[in-house]
């Protein structure tokens, strides 16, 4: 058997975030030590009730949850209810978990789990970059102590989902953004793989994932989202995928033109978890701050123009179709299990 991959997640939980808390917690290759927490779909500390009770429903209380810094480096917070629902999960109830967040800062998280294991931690941040910034601050050989970072954000050759070239991670934090990314330019440094909207929006979750996945847990086909008084799955797990991706799926049907939903979070863990999902190419990032249209917009150097040495791994294809059967596969074994 393979050995387990160490992992932090940063997030900002968030409906895809908590699929992806979910698969984490599935996959039996990932050794999930600590989820730190930043604004972004929610404020901070709706993202921390969250992420515990997503935690807590996969039966995970022994994963450390931390808040880290609440709001933006510099701009003035922004959050997305319109696409994940008032408090960050659709349509979904969550009962309130039972233990407390941490008494750790997330950034001191980051920074002390690196420190204490140099060269085998992975961080996936799949929110904006706040928690990345501030610990870059507290420990500015954090690239070299990390075995590798993965994000989810950033559109590269695709228009972006809050600006017309912006990608929400990037557009919530852009100066966070461009200090995690020029943190990664140094000379010796391994390149982060991001996975920006290019790949992460040919994830497609449909009703009819939904069905395989209820299948796979051992409930009814038909015991998905009811459009009125939401999932009547006897399955929690289930029950609440159901009703936070019936949310999800309403706003990408109005408007995304399908009825589904972009699952980019699991993606990009899946992704850290197995590098087949993807292909990337080295290129050269920076991120725009000045633009009165195009802050946070991730600029790449697809042409080689600035003769500067590439300082990302921008996936420019995914393999969405076994990303997705491996979602339901696991996160159904998951829900079976519990």
């Amino acid at each position: 058997m393979s050995p387990r991959v160490p992992l932090l997640l940063d997030v900002d939980t968030g409906i895809d975030d908590s699929l992806a808390l979910l698969y984490a917690c599935a996959s039996p290759e990932a050794e999930l030590l600590a989820v730190t927490c930043c604004s972004g779909n929610v404020e901070a500390r709706l993202v921390v009730e969250n992420t515990l009770a997503v935690l807590e429903l996969a039966g995970r209380e022994d994963i450390e949850v931390a808040l880290g810094r609440e709001v933006p480096l510099v701009r003035p917070l922004q959050t997305t209810p319109d696409t994940h629902g008032p408090r960050g999960i659709g349509y979904a109830e969550l009962p309130a978990a039972r233990r407390a967040v941490s008494e750790r800062h997330g950034a001191d998280v980051i920074v002390e789990a690196a420190q204490s294991r140099p060269g085998e931690l992975t961080l996936v941040t799949l929110g904006p970059l706040t928690n990345l910034a501030v610990a870059l601050h507290r420990e500015p050989e954090l690239p070299r102590l990390l075995k590798g970072w993965v994000l989810m954000g950033g559109a590269y050759r695709v228009p972006g989902n809050s600006a017309p070239t912006t990608e929400w991670n990037m557009h919530c934090d852009p100066e966070a953004a461009k200090q995690s990314f020029d943190a990664w330019s140094a000379e010796g440094v391994p390149r982060p793989l991001a996975l920006g909207l290019d790949v992460t929006e040919k994830a497609k979750f449909t009703p009819e994932h939904m069905t395989a996945l209820a299948r796979r847990a051992g409930s009814r086909p038909d015991e998905g989202a009811d459009e009125q008084d939401g999932s009547v799955a006897s399955n929690p797990i289930v029950r609440y995928l159901a009703d936070a991706l019936r949310f999800y799926m309403e706003f990408h049907s109005q408007y995304d033109g399908f009825y589904g939903a972009f699952v980019h979070d699991p993606f990009a863990v899946a992704a850290t978890l197995d590098r087949s999902l993807v292909r990337s190419e080295p290129r050269t990032v920076d991120v725009e701050l000045a633009g009165t249209l195009t802050a946070g917009e991730t600029v790449t150097d697809w042409r080689r123009v600035w003769g500067r040495p590439p300082n990302v791994d921008v996936a420019v294809e995914g393999d969405a179709e076994t990303f997705l059967d491996r979602f339901v596969e696991r996160v159904g074994g998951l829900a079976a299990s519990r």
